[in-house]
């Protein structure tokens, strides 16, 4: 089986000789921030996280994704928080893209490498700290639960090069999902998902739907339909859709095309 990778950005300053045009495009239904955007100069440190710098991907704005938060994060040696999550009633999920890092959950500890993940409840203890020599890079989505009578979601630890991926029907398999929390429980109110496409592979019509995406590109490049437009991206982009906008794709290949994908799914509208 071919071994998966995740890209990550490079993120020194440009040098002043480079050209300023790039890809990024902010619209009421889409957000695309194009790897070359992430750099050292619009870096945040978070308060409670030590020798860590955090590029933040998406915050709840008018006019756009309302649901999530979602953090690059890059933990050098020795660096990490023993209080990460500052908000009461907020989940989490942790996507380990590059290095090591250790994940304490109550007593339990974890080492995740590339391509692991945990899904960290409301009110869950946890701590992240890299005992590596080199940094650990990763995602860090967040998202305020909504509790549902008589369910109560629990921690999940895995790595989804471990995890069969499921093809959708009519696409001999080159289109395929990861599903790292389980879709028939409604303890959970948040999907995260690695979707596939082999060379050539689409989305064959403009998908419009409730749910709200976080994509962050983890290999390859395609050309996205969002709302009306045709826009090309590459690993290392994000991308962040806001409710009912059009969307569908095209692999371009050479190679596969995936990428990490945030949903909120399995509660009512809230009207009041």
């Amino acid at each position: 089986m071919r071994k998966a990778t995740y890209f990550t950005p490079r993120t020194e300053v440009p040098a002043q000789t480079e050209l300023i045009t790039d890809r990024s495009v902010v619209t009421e239904a889409y957000t695309v921030i194009p790897r070359g955007a992430l750099r050292d100069s619009v870096v945040s440190e978070l308060p409670g996280w030590n020798r860590t710098a955090t590029w933040i991907l998406n915050r709840p704005v008018a006019s756009g994704a309302t649901t999530f938060s979602q953090y690059l994060l890059e933990v050098a040696a020795g660096g990490g928080s023993t209080d990460p999550e500052p908000e009461e009633g907020v989940e989490g999920f942790i996507f380990i893209l590059e290095g090591r890092l250790t994940l304490t959950l109550e007593r339990d500890e974890h080492e995740l490498e590339p391509g692991g993940f945990a899904f960290l409840p409301a009110g869950y203890p946890w701590t992240a700290k890299n005992i590596q020599t080199e940094p650990a890079k990763f995602q860090w989505i967040r998202k305020a639960y909504q509790p549902l009578a008589g369910y109560e979601p629990a921690p999940i630890i895995g790595n989804e090069r471990e995890m069969d991926a499921s093809g959708m029907p009519g696409t001999d398999n080159k289109w395929r999902t990861t599903r790292m929390i389980p879709t028939d429980d409604l303890a959970y109110d948040m999907h995260v998902n690695i979707v596939t496409f082999e060379a050539g592979a689409v989305i064959p019509f403009a998908e419009t739907h409730v749910m709200e995406h976080g994509l962050y590109v983890l290999e390859g490049k395609s050309v996205y339909r969002l709302n009306q437009d045709w826009v090309e991206i590459q690993e290392g982009d994000y991308v962040s859709l806001r409710a009912f906008c059009p969307q569908a794709c095209y692999a371009g290949g050479p190679g596969n095309f995936r990428y990490l994908l945030y949903k909120d799914m399995n509660r009512h509208v809230q009207l009041t």
